[in-house]
Order: C-alpha cells, then sequence, then structure tokens
C-alpha cells in the first residue's frame, strides 16, 4: 500500500513516541535519586540497538522520521544508562559523561560508517547484510526487555520502571509498525523489528496488571470493607446510646400509670392515718 502521506504521519508519530519514550523514566529517576529495579544491561542493549536499526532504516530508504528514530533512541538510552550508573553504582557525574560520552561517539562513527558501507551492497543487489543489521536490532531490542523480564520473575513484581515510559514506548513501536505498511513495499523485517518488542512490553503491561495492579485493588477493596463495617459499628453504637437516653428520659412504670383518682385517694389514706395518730 503505497502512501507517502499516512507513511510520513504515521513515522513521525512513532518518531514523537520514541523521542519521549524515556523522559518520564528519566524524570523519575531524578525525583526518585535511585533507578532500583532499572536494569542498566537494558538501557545498554538498546544502545547497541539505536545503530543496526539507525543503519537498517536509513539504508532502505524509510521515511525521515523512521530514519532519526534510532539515533533517538540511543541518546536517551545512554543518558538512562549513566542514570543507572549515577545512583546505583555510585558513579561520579564527570565519569558518567566522559564513558557514555565516549560510548555515543563510537557507535555514531560505527552507524555512519556502516551506513555509506552497506549502500553499494544494496545498490549490487546484495541484501543480506541489510537483513542481519535488521535481526540484529531486533535481537538487542528484544533481549533489553526480556532482561526485565528476569527481574518480573525474581521478585514477582514490576519495579523500577516508569509504566508511562512502556506505554509511550508500545505506542511508538505501534505506529512505526503501522506506518511501515503505507511504504511502497512492504518490509517484513521492519515489521519483525517494531512487531516483536511490542509484544513484549504488551506482557510487560500485563505483568504490571498481575503483579502490581490486582493487589492494589485488592487492599483497596478491604479498605473499603474495612471502613463500610466500623461505619455499621458506630451506627449501631450511637444507635444503643439513643436508646439508653431514652430510657432515662421516660418515666417509671408506676408514674405512668398514676392517675387523678388514685392521688386523691392516696391523700384522703395519708390524711385518715393522721388523725387516727392523734386519737
Amino acid at each position: 500500500m503505497d502512501n507517502p502521506v499516512a507513511a510520513n504521519v504515521l513515522g513521525t508519530a512513532g518518531a514523537v513516541c520514541w523521542s519521549i519514550q524515556l523522559i518520564p523514566q528519566i524524570v523519575i529517576n531524578y525525583r526518585r535519586h535511585h533507578t532500583v529495579g532499572l536494569q542498566p544491561s537494558m538501557m545498554l542493549l538498546w544502545a547497541f540497538a539505536g545503530v543496526p536499526l539507525g543503519i537498517y532504516n536509513v539504508v532502505s530508504g524509510f521515511n525521515i522520521a523512521l530514519q532519526i528514530q534510532p539515533q533517538i533512541l540511543t541518546f536517551l538510552s545512554l543518558v538512562t544508562w549513566a542514570q543507572c550508573h549515577y545512583y546505583s553504582s555510585k558513579w561520579s557525574f564527570e565519569k558518567c559523561a566522559l564513558v557514555t560520552s565516549a560510548i555515543g561517539v563510537a557507535l555514531g562513527g560505527l552507524e555512519a560508517g556502516l551506513i555509506f558501507g552497506l549502500r553499494v551492497p544494496k545498490r549490487d543487489g546484495l541484501q543480506w547484510p541489510l537483513t542481519f543489521m535488521a535481526v540484529l536490532s531486533a535481537v538487542f531490542l528484544s533481549l533489553g526487555v526480556l532482561r526485565h523480564y528476569w527481574d518480573i520473575y525474581t521478585h514477582k513484581t514490576v519495579r523500577g520502571i516508569s509504566f508511562l515510559f512502556v506505554f509511550i514506548d508500545a505506542l511508538g513501536d505501534l505506529t512505526s509498525l503501522v506506518s511501515i505498511f503505507f511504504e511502497k513495499h512492504l518490509d517484513v523485517l521492519g515489521m519483525v523489528i517494531y512487531g516483536s518488542e511490542l509484544v513484549l512490553w504488551t506482557g510487560v503491561m500485563a505483568c504490571g496488571g498481575w503483579f502490581n495492579l490486582k493487589p492494589w485493588v485488592e487492599r483497596w477493596v478491604k479498605k473499603k470493607r474495612e471502613e463500610g463495617s466500623q461505619m455499621v459499628a458506630m451506627e449501631e453504637d450511637q444507635s444503643q446510646r439513643e436508646n439508653v437516653v431514652m430510657d432515662h428520659r421516660i418515666p417509671s412504670s408506676t408514674s405512668v400509670f398514676r392517675t387523678p383518682n388514685s392521688e386523691d385517694n392516696a391523700v384522703v389514706r395519708r390524711e385518715g392515718r393522721t388523725t387516727e395518730a392523734e386519737v
């Protein structure tokens, strides 16, 4: 389905999502001043994945948004990786900046060299080097997410990772995947790259619902039930107090059934006893 406008719009949406996907995670790391649960190996694998993905997208002639997208992925992944070492490994800021910059320059140089190098075999009809780049990027991206699955399995919870980041990343995968359908030629390998990560992120969100959301809902329901029981107990206690007050206010049975005639008879009997005593 050849629709350049749709391909560029969806590709741009995917690039925007991938441009901001790690920003929520970076902000959370900064506010918490720790990266417990966030896997630095995942971030480094993603930084590596940006290189073959960038080579594949550029040499394949994808829309400009998909060509820029891997570069943003590598940059933000390296920033997040540096945070992991700054907060968890207690590296100094200078060491983080130096090591991260060195890795970024090395990856950028490698990508630029391979882009120029692989254009020649593609022009000559040799496709396997590009196929290898696509497979390599899919493997790196998948291994990065799978590394987090091990943490989920070990601790029985989704910890340290921002679900907003997961959602935005999955949305970027989805829009990028759909944009490929509107290219001149349906690229199966491109679909595998974005589709595999989309499936893995969907699994992480499902694990979050099971391990994180379900206990929270159960605690919330239990809390509401306890509050309801307390309210019922308070209402019963208040009702008992009101009954006691009413009992104190009601006169005794002897006074309730006293009539004027009985009162007169009592007066007569008292006067009679007084006269007899005088006699």
